[in-house]
């Protein structure tokens, strides 16, 4: 079976320092450059799992790769180069602390916290009436604050953000114009694919004094699409929406008892789950984009990583 990139660690010309993140390890190179390794790590309910799904980062990689360059005109991001499949090279940006989450529909944990008598979340108020997976008025912007590894993002509103000095009143007038443009150019992007972007996040900072796009954009692991066919029948039947996202992940775990809570245990992971769920991100992939999905030699993913970015950098 093809191999999977679970682990890096390279010393690159000019690294300062390395971030690993859940899925993503991210070099400081000379305090200018970032260089981010979408690993092959999946990670559901806040918790990385045991096992990596092969080319999980290259498509991702590749799908945020080609998103941030449909949306430059809208407005700068940190992208500079992909050196390798797995590896975007970019701008060091400052980020703000917060995560700028969109939400297109009432659905996922909007949906859950409506259903229980909610009505305002992250001081966006929401109307009566509402059902699962309703399109809203407008797109909300319902942002969470980034949390350190191992703890959950909290709900957040632009009032408090503001109170809390996480981004001036000019920044945060940005960063929405922004989000809500970013998730137009997505939503017009997935119609052509005949795909609905239910909702996103996105992630900004700033570098030299202006503010940037950072990370990855419209990925199925940072993004949740419905099938447009059908849809309209399924949400007057009451019915679940057929979904392009992670969400069959969640789910597979959630069959066999794990949500992430203390005490449950990651059900096995066999090849065939793994190759399951590989297979699934590549059909993922070849719908967001119309491309077909060329997959990359793995066998030897952390050399060929190492020679095209130090390449690149030198």
């Amino acid at each position: 079976m093809s191999k999977a990139l679970t682990k890096t660690d390279y010393h690159f010309p000019g690294q300062k320092s390395v971030y690993h993140g859940k899925v993503r390890d991210v070099y400081n190179i000379n305090d200018e450059k970032l260089v981010m390794v979408a690993t092959d790590r999946i990670s559901a309910f806040d918790v990385v799992l045991p096992e990596g799904i092969p080319y999980k980062g290259q498509m991702l990689n590749q799908i945020a790769a080609k998103f941030l360059d449909a949306t430059a005109d809208i407005c700068p991001n940190w992208k500079l180069a992909t050196p390798d499949p797995m590896v975007t090279v970019g701008v060091l940006c400052k980020g703000f602390p917060v995560e700028m989450i969109v939400r297109g529909y009432l659905c996922g944990s909007a949906w859950r916290a409506y259903k229980s008598g909610v009505r305002e979340i992250c001081g966006v108020s929401l109307p009566e009436g509402m059902r699962e997976n309703e399109k809203f008025p407008r797109p909300i912007i319902t942002p969470t604050t980034k949390a350190e590894m191992g703890l959950h993002d909290e709900d957040i509103s632009k009032e408090e953000i503001l109170a809390k000095g996480l981004a001036t009143p000019e920044e945060y007038e940005i960063l929405e114009k922004y989000t809500l443009a970013l998730f137009e150019r997505g939503t017009e992007i997935a119609a052509e694919r005949g795909l609905i972007l239910v909702d996103t996040k996105y992630e900004f900072g700033k570098h030299n004094g202006e503010i940037y796009l950072m990370d990855e954009i419209h990925t199925p692991d940072s993004s949740r699409y419905f099938y447009s066919e059908g849809y309209q029948e399924r949400f007057e039947n009451g019915e679940p929406q057929r979904q392009l996202s992670k969400e069959f992940v969640r789910e597979w775990l959630m069959e066999n008892g794990f949500q992430g809570k203390e005490g449950q245990k990651v059900p096995e992971m066999t090849p065939e789950i793994v190759k399951s769920i590989s297979d699934r991100y590549i059909e993922l992939y070849e719908h967001l984009t119309g491309e077909t999905f060329v997959k990359g030699d793995t066998d030897s993913l952390n050399g060929r990583i190492e020679k095209n970015v130090t390449d690149y950098l030198k």
